[in-house]
């Protein structure tokens, strides 16, 4: 991981949705190289902050810098060439049923024509390679398990040569062995030199592959450490998180007032 300037930069970030106030106050920086997991439950916002990174909602207050480019007021056209830096895994793998593996991991470069077919098709390849599905080129999305169809959207993610890669709940829906398998690869990618973000709800994920874990409620920031400081946190909010049983009975986590979930999906 790299010392120098952050990579990602969100600063007294504030976003509202209509008349719902979805994130308050948001402050945190991503380092080169680093992997930093945002962590918390369904609607507290976590995924929000993804598409702020994106460029694909603007935020009400606050700057975002990407690469030490503020991206808060830049036309369409120039967050498009931001976003070509960055490449995002989804939470369903969103790959195209209508292409096959092979075409699914080099769509981007296709799309971007800078790379000849041949070239393509290598880079293609080696990313397959490297999560695990070289021979599963020539075959359909239908024909992979949900396992492999989220691997397959890291190996594009890969392809793309993509300095940043953005996660939405990598390891949702999958049985314990593939959980781990993708997490695995999101640590071994850390051998390339990518900075990462994650967004999970799953605790052992996050303990996983994180070198800094940012903890997320209701649009507002509780926590921002290592894994190992956020074990040792003493909070109620956080405890409540990660251990329920331990907290008593009458024990409840209040919303702040003025800040509500985020919208579904």
């Amino acid at each position: 991981m790299n010392a120098g300037p952050p990579m990602i930069t969100l600063r007294s970030v504030g976003l509202m949705l209509g008349a719902r106030p979805i994130l308050k106050d948001v402050s945190l920086d991503v380092r080169p190289g680093e992997t930093k997991v945002i962590l918390g439950g369904s609607g507290s916002g976590k995924t929000t902050i993804l598409r702020l990174i994106l460029g694909l909602y603007r935020p009400d207050q606050g700057s975002i810098f990407v690469g030490g480019e503020e991206i808060t007021h830049l036309e369409e056209r120039d967050l498009a060439e931001i976003r070509q830096r960055m490449a995002m895994v989804f939470q369903n793998a969103a790959l195209f049923d209508s292409l096959t593996v092979r075409e699914n991991v080099g769509y981007r470069l296709w799309e971007q024509d800078l790379l000849s077919d041949e070239q393509i098709d290598l880079a293609a390849i080696e990313s397959l390679r490297f999560v695990g599905l070289e021979d599963t080129v020539d075959k359909m999305p239908a024909e992979l398990s949900g396992g492999m169809r989220k691997r397959v959207g890291i190996a594009r993610a890969l392809a793309s040569g993509a300095t940043t890669l953005l996660y939405d709940e990598p390891t949702a829906g999958l049985d314990p062995i593939n959980t781990c398998m993708v997490s695995r690869l999101i640590q071994r990618l850390k051998t390339k030199d990518v900075t990462q973000i994650v967004v999970t709800h799953d605790l052992d994920t996050a303990y996983r592959i994180a070198d800094r874990i940012v903890m997320i409620a209701s649009g507002c920031i509780l926590f921002d450490g290592t894994p190992d400081e956020l074990r040792r946190s003493d909070m109620p909010a956080i405890r409540e998180f990660l251990d329920p049983g331990s907290m008593p009975p009458d024990w409840r986590v209040i919303p702040k007032p003025d800040v509500v979930d985020e919208p579904a999906g």
